[in-house]
């Protein structure tokens, strides 16, 4: 199963990032028509949350021809949809290969970046992960200075976490993230480009890991790390950028392809009829697979 789901990621398509965390689940819910108001605590935030992730994953339009992966968080790979576990739901009813977020929200800012807080059960997940037939994994720092010291924490942290993924078998994505507010967003692309590949290099032979970045300011900015033999993928996150901008911006970075969250949701409202609500995502899945896919 491994070396199937290894064959789609490296095909056509993109990933769709369903992976919002408490800090991020309230504005997805606003977005999608449902306000804080309407909910009482975490458990039923996350209730709602899951049914809105259930609702576009058993959508008629998402299916592995144009949607290569899904991120989940953990809660969503620990549910259920159409009856049966999520992972397996998405890998053997619609063809796409599933991803966990693994961690377990960002550290307070220090030196321009925000490290990713410990993960204590770690081990733990990842062995639940595997049991349930995830792939892979995601992880998320933040980058908003052009610090050199900053920028190498965020690298050597992620690079260290993947480590311990990779010993469980899994595909770790790599993601840190440059904040599309940093005072001097090129600058610390540049120096994020150049420790990535430094600490490629040094992976070990046998050894693959997949990219998830900020759109560039440079196109084709990280065009050298779509090609470096240990990385399997380079994707792109929207960061913020509405789903049109997202796309343009996606299809001027040749060899990287979306994951992305809210651009994939733009739109889709808890009242919508199931026809509007499929036509919607439907259009959204077109607009971002032919970013992803169709570059001249």
């Amino acid at each position: 199963m491994q070396d199937e789901m290894a064959a789609r990621v490296a095909a056509d398509g993109f990933i769709a990032a369903l992976d919002q965390s408490g800090g991020s689940s309230p504005g997805a819910l606003r977005l999608y028509g449902i306000p804080s108001s309407a909910y009482d605590g975490e458990a039923e935030m996350f209730a709602l949350i899951h049914a809105m992730r259930v609702r576009i994953m058993t959508s008629p339009a998402f299916t592995g021809a144009k949607v290569l992966g899904a991120i989940l968080f953990e809660g969503t790979m620990d549910g259920t949809a159409a009856g049966r576990p999520v992972p397996a739901f998405l890998w053997e009813e619609r063809g796409i290969v599933p991803f966990l977020k693994v961690d377990k929200g960002l550290a307070p800012e220090d030196d321009g970046v925000n490290v990713m807080k410990p993960m204590p059960d770690l081990d733990a997940l990842l062995d639940r992960a595997v049991r349930l037939g995830v792939y892979g994994t995601k992880m998320r720092s933040v980058i908003s200075a052009p610090s050199e010291r900053g920028i190498a924490a965020v690298v050597e942290q992620q690079f260290a976490i993947a480590d311990r993924i990779a010993a469980h078998g899994l595909m770790p994505i790599i993601e840190p993230e440059v904040s599309i507010t940093s005072v001097d967003k090129p600058g610390a692309e540049a120096i994020l480009l150049a420790d990535l590949a430094r600490r490629l290099d040094a992976l070990p032979a046998a050894r693959q890991v997949m990219l998830k970045l900020t759109l560039p300011d440079v196109s084709d900015l990280y065009m050298p790390l779509t090609h470096h033999p240990r990385v399997a993928r380079v994707v792109a996150l929207s960061g913020g950028y509405a789903r049109d901008e997202a796309c343009a911006k996606l299809a001027l970075n040749h060899g990287v392809i979306a994951s992305f969250s809210r651009a994939l949701s733009e739109g889709l409202t808890v009242d919508m009829g199931e026809g509007a609500f499929d036509a919607t995502l439907a259009s959204a899945i077109d607009a971002i697979y032919t970013a992803s896919v169709e570059k001249h």
